[in-house]
């Protein structure tokens, strides 16, 4: 089947990449469901609305992160850990069953970029390693800071009139996060680089920035959103940011189109369309469809009013 690009997929990206033709993608960068309280449960819109409203008033400043047990308490027993490690092996087979459809539409050397959480990072990677790909990187998007939901340990035993709680000050159960992770994979190159890119247009990265220095594996100063990046999703990645990591990862070529099988509020779409690549997106949450939609066609319009001004 002929890929019909620059157009937004509704349905689960499991179901819908299945219909994609093999070897017609150049690069993928996406941000898919994080494991918190991953079993049991559908990721839509309502589910996502219901755990984010348990944590608007409250004093945690990790507001965009839906509520669930990798942020949630409990007694560390024995029946814990196991319901957590459990929890983990259904991420990953669940990840696995996209990233084996990934794998097949993604043209040789194309590079694939997948947010998530530095706790469960490792379980994507293993996942997109075992559909084929071949690790790259780890990056690092450095983002604002929060502070942590952890046990502060001195309060507890305050709490509890410990007469030692004062000794235990600055003893915590968790570390104050300000990075996210990025996992950087590949589909097996042609041979080599010069002949993968030959064939399919892709497989080098743009690593020198325009003042002449070597681009970093930690992308900062990325995290700041313009005053129209403010939608309905709890999750939205700055534009700036993808922008950047369409910039690296994808030679420009109007055979290369980019894919994002979660894709929220469109930011990836959004990046790929304004740096003049063909793009396809899923979306398994209907109402976040006009979102997307509703980006692009703002993007397309500033940008036309930015050409007539010159």
């Amino acid at each position: 089947m002929n890929l019909k690009t620059n157009k937004i997929y509704h349905g689960n990206c499991i179901e819908v990449m299945k219909n994609f033709p093999e070897n017609s993608i150049a690069c993928c960068i996406t941000d898919p469901p994080y494991n918190y309280e991953f079993i049991g449960h559908k990721w839509d819109d309502s589910e996502v609305k219901r755990r984010t409203e348990r944590i608007k008033d409250s004093k945690t400043m990790v507001k965009n992160i839906p509520y669930g047990s990798g942020l949630a308490g409990g007694v560390r027993n024995k029946r814990w850990y196991e319901k957590n490690r459990q929890n983990d092996l259904e991420y990953m087979k669940w990840c696995q069953l996209w990233t084996d459809e990934l794998f097949r539409v993604c043209k040789a050397g194309a590079p694939v970029a997948v947010f998530n959480s530095n706790r469960s990072i490792a379980h994507v990677q293993i996942a997109l390693e075992n559909s084929g790909f071949y690790m790259r990187d780890l990056l690092v998007y450095r983002r604002n800071s929060g502070i942590p939901r952890g046990l502060n340990l001195e309060r507890k035993l305050n709490k509890k009139g410990h007469t030692d709680a004062e000794k235990w000050k600055g003893w915590h159960s968790a570390f104050r996060n300000e990075w996210e992770a990025i996992v950087l994979v590949q589909k097996p190159l042609i041979n080599n680089y010069w002949n993968t890119l030959q064939n399919t247009n892709v497989g080098v990265f743009k690593t020198v920035n325009e003042d002449g220095s070597f681009q970093s594996n930690i992308l900062e100063n990325l995290n700041k959103k313009e005053k129209n990046e403010k939608f309905a999703h709890c999750t939205v990645k700055p534009l700036k940011l993808i922008k950047k990591l369409v910039h690296i990862l994808v030679p420009p070529h109007k055979d290369n189109i980019i894919l994002d099988p979660f894709a929220g509020s469109g930011t990836t779409l959004v990046a790929a369309d304004e740096l003049g690549f063909e793009y396809v997106g899923i979306e398994i949450e209907e109402n976040y469809i006009p979102i997307i939609n509703e980006r692009i066609e703002q993007a397309k319009m500033e940008r036309k009013i930015k050409v007539d001004l010159l």
